[in-house]
């Protein structure tokens, strides 16, 4: 039996769902634990629960952990629901706040339905595994998967689930010191005492671009920087303008690829999103009746259905809405870039037809006026100009301008383009 070599605490906070970028960050929390040697690893977890891999890789990290890992639900209020029950579970020592409870662990399909019975089964094999490693309830591990059984913290505490309720962290702290767990995996395991009373607590955050990449470890913000992103850009290389909606477009996309960077997604459905791309791509630069733009919204249908693996899958809410958006923007956009590319493009002295400007000065029968910086002399096509005299450009003959004078009362010259 061995005491824990320091006196400090590492504590990291775990908020919101659990991804791989919970489970990275977890991971690499453990490292530096077992590296300096704290005397323990403190997670505080409030969560709805997760993706079913990640948390699979979470415990198996804290049932071979060569540092006590200590889990404690909090603050009141807070909850470590299915995903968050299992890694409770599998802490050396697992502890609540008051006021908060811990359950529900029957695993979902992406679309919020109760998943198979295969996937249960193994789930609930998974949960009793972690129990009987950690001498905790059986019983309840088997029950808040197959019947999605959750307890407060004072049940949990009589019924074996957890091993302590601590109001605080200082209190947790205090009365876990001196408890002896067992750490390490099969045939490397040793008995260690905690020392954590008064013990210096130092803190392991997710940091600027965790919390980022967290933010976007989202099935349905992924969907739809990659769908309006790709309509963005497309839009502005077939219309080219000030480039506004390609620099939007590019940015979601690289939104788009962080995201999916961070969770599990399948080629297949990747494809599937490039081949609406594809077609939307088509209908702007060949617009016709809408073919490929409709063709284009369902493989985006499909691609949504696909993209991503296991548990996860984007919300019909957000998936049918988005794929009829972009399929009408696309055919909005073929409609927008076919009328740019037919209107006739004013270039050199062309440009001056029909604009409207104020004669400055008066020579006789001809006049000037000031356009895009230049200086035009003007004649009137019917009566002579006069000055201050507002006139509309109707025929170039050679390097003078034919204005009509009687044009009565409009829009400032500088509004005419």
């Amino acid at each position: 039996m061995s005491a824990a070599q320091s006196s400090s605490v590492l504590v990291t906070r775990v908020d919101g769902t659990i991804t791989p970028v919970i489970t990275d960050h977890l991971e690499e929390g453990l490292r530096v634990a077992e590296r300096e040697e704290y005397a323990a690893y403190l997670v505080e977890m409030d969560t709805p629960g997760g993706l079913l891999q990640s948390t699979r890789e979470i415990v198996q990290e804290f049932l071979a952990a060569e540092v006590p890992v200590v889990v404690y639900v909090t603050p009141s209020g807070a909850r470590a629901a299915s995903a968050g029950a299992y890694i409770t579970m599998s802490a050396h020592v697992a502890a609540m706040a008051p006021g908060t409870h811990i359950g529900a662990g029957t695993p979902v399909t992406g679309q919020g339905d109760k998943a198979s019975e295969k996937v249960i089964n193994d789930s609930a094999a998974f949960a009793v595994s972690i129990a009987e490693q950690r001498d905790r309830s059986t019983e309840f591990a088997r029950d808040m998967v197959r019947e999605g059984t959750s307890v407060s913290d004072g049940e949990a505490v009589r019924t074996d689930v957890v091993d302590l309720v601590a109001p605080s962290r200082g209190a947790l702290l205090d009365e876990v010191d001196g408890r002896t767990v067992v750490v390490g995996g099969p045939g490397g395991e040793r008995e260690v005492v905690l020392r954590t009373a008064d013990a210096r607590v130092e803190t392991h955050d997710l940091g600027f671009f965790g919390e980022l990449r967290q933010l976007l470890a989202s099935p349905e913000l992924a969907f739809l920087f990659l769908s309006i992103g790709t309509l963005a850009v497309i839009y502005e290389l077939a219309s080219p303008g000030v480039g506004v909606g390609g620099v939007i477009g590019v940015v979601l996309l690289v939104l788009g690829f962080v995201a999916l960077s961070v969770l599990p997604f399948n080629v297949a459905g990747l494809l599937l999103l490039l081949l609406a791309a594809a077609l939307f791509a088509a209908e702007v630069l060949t617009p016709g009746v809408g073919v490929f733009a409709a063709g284009g919204a369902v493989a985006l249908v499909f691609a949504g259905i696909l993209l991503f693996r296991g548990e996860l899958g984007v919300d019909p809410a957000v998936l049918w809405p988005t794929a009829v958006v972009v399929g009408g923007g696309a055919v909005l956009a073929g409609r927008l870039a076919w009328r740019a590319r037919r209107a006739p493009a004013p270039t050199g002295h062309e440009g001056l037809l029909g604009r409207v400007a104020v004669v400055r000065r008066v020579d006789g029968e001809t006049g000037q006026v000031l356009l895009d910086g230049a200086w035009w002399a003007v004649r009137g096509r019917t009566t002579p100009v006069t000055q201050g005299q507002r006139v509309r450009v109707v025929e170039i003959a050679g390097l003078e301008l034919l204005v009509d004078t009687d044009i009565g009362d409009g829009p400032h010259p500088e509004q005419q383009r």
